[in-house]
């Protein structure tokens, strides 16, 4: 079912009333902002070939998250939501002239965790603490499409658990661009299951999407349903399989 903080925002928001119209119109200036960052992304890359440093360049352009845009009668994002409108974001790489690339568009489970082990073996930097990136230079090279086999995205908070923007909500109130989703962050909303920005961690597959959230309800699906009518379809073997996978793997660092 649709996490709980969906609810707690589209009550604080209160854009149940919007027409299609009116939709359109935050849409379009959604994209306009988009289209701000292209163009200012743009003149960087004019300028790195004015001055003869664009095949020397490493160029990399991503999102930390995505955003809603009417998503679930909803707009903005939220911490602990792992919607693909949210989580899946673009990545694009533009490697120095000296590497090695296949041009394309690859459908690679990458995560942004990637980018500084791609930048360390771009560069021979060797780090000096233990990371958990993945370099995707074999993937540039089209030596292979394949890089990993899930995916991870964690985010909320424990009960009773500050988050970083707390205090500026509570210094701005209702003035602030955050503040209906920082009602939902900062309230304890059930004593009995914490609240609804309750920490939750996501694994995804090429097939299968699980989303553990530790207070409310899981959920697991099938991208096919996902994809096709956002239905949560019935629990089959291989999912029941991945399911019981995922909760008794460990976890080990070295």
């Amino acid at each position: 079912g649709k996490p709980a903080a969906i609810a707690h925002i589209a009550k604080e928001q209160g854009m149940q009333g919007w027409s299609e119209d009116r939709w359109t119109e935050l849409r379009a200036v959604y994209y306009g902002m988009c289209a701000r960052i292209d163009h200012q992304f743009g003149l960087v890359v004019s300028a790195l070939k004015e001055a003869g440093l664009y095949d020397d360049t490493a160029m990399f352009f991503f999102s930390d998250h995505g955003d809603f845009t009417g998503d679930y009668g909803v707009v903005q994002k939220f911490n602990n939501q792992m919607c693909d409108v949210l989580s899946r974001v673009p990545f694009l790489v533009k490697p120095p002239a000296n590497h090695a690339v296949k041009p394309r568009v690859s459908d690679a489970l990458v995560e942004l965790v990637d980018l500084p082990a791609t930048v360390f073996e771009m560069t021979g930097i060797k780090p000096d603490y233990h990371q958990f990136g993945k370099s995707l230079l074999p993937v540039l090279k089209g030596e292979s499409n394949e890089h990993r086999d899930a995916v991870f995205c964690q985010g909320g908070r424990l009960k009773g658990e500050s988050l970083n923007d707390v205090f500026e909500f509570q210094k701005r109130g209702k003035t602030s661009e955050y503040w209906t989703t920082n009602v939902v962050c900062t309230s304890d909303d059930n004593a009995t299951h914490g609240p609804a920005s309750g920490k939750a961690t996501m694994c995804r597959t090429r097939e299968y999407k699980y989303v553990h959230r530790l207070l409310k309800q899981t959920n697991c699906m099938t991208l096919k349903a996902i994809l096709a009518k956002r239905k949560i379809v019935l629990m089959t073997q291989p999912l029941q399989r991945f399911k019981h996978n995922l909760k008794t793997a460990q976890c080990v660092s070295t």
